[in-house]
């Protein structure tokens, strides 16, 4: 499993967010680099953003999601085209679960295990 994973569940539809483009950036001397990009499966989760066996140094990491695509799919208007996630790893292999609570209008976010 990817050391970084997400979950992304449509809250105004209660069910998951299907085939949402989801980016991984890291924080490098004061500017983003992609280090991988995915979408979305059939239940909404992202689990191959990294190999198996990466283990990111300790540092600054946002993941980008790409919700505007999403609602698109959906004809859906939106009101947050993006929402970015930036949070700080300890650089000591520990899994991170970063999932996203999305409808039109507004989400959430937390770390999940």
């Amino acid at each position: 499993m990817s050391q970084i994973t997400s979950h992304v569940l449509d809250t105004n539809l209660g069910k998951p967010a299907v085939n949402m483009p989801v980016i991984l950036y890291q924080h490098i001397e004061q500017q983003w680099q992609v280090l991988a990009h995915s979408n979305t499966n059939q239940d909404g989760r992202v689990t191959d953003l990294l190999t198996e066996h990466s283990n990111l140094p300790m540092g600054v990491y946002r993941v980008h999601f790409d919700t505007e695509h999403y609602f698109n799919t959906l004809q859906q208007e939106c009101f947050y085209p993006y929402v970015d996630v930036v949070f700080q790893i300890s650089g000591n292999g520990e899994h991170y679960h970063i999932p996203l609570l999305l409808s039109a209008f507004g989400y959430s976010t937390y770390r999940g295990s």
